[in-house]
C-alpha cells in the first residue's frame, strides 16, 4: 500500500479546501481524503469506478 497521497491540483498553499487521493493494493483501488481533516480516515474506490469519475468531470468541468 503507497504511503504517498497526492493533493488536488485546485488546492492552494492558503488553506484551501482540497482533497487527497493514492492508490491501493496496486492502483486497484483509490482512496480519497479530506486534507483539513485526514484523521477522519478515507473514502475508497474501486480503480475503473475512479476513472469513470475523473472523465466525467473532465467533460463537465
Amino acid at each position: 500500500m503507497s504511503e504517498l497521497w497526492t493533493k488536488s491540483s485546485y488546492s492552494n498553499h492558503q488553506g484551501g479546501d482540497c482533497v487527497e487521493a493514492r492508490g491501493v493494493l496496486a492502483a486497484s483501488t483509490i482512496a480519497m481524503r479530506d486534507t483539513q481533516n485526514r484523521g477522519l480516515g478515507s473514502l475508497r474506490f474501486p480503480g475503473g469506478e475512479w476513472t469513470a469519475l475523473i472523465d466525467t468531470l473532465r467533460q463537465h468541468g
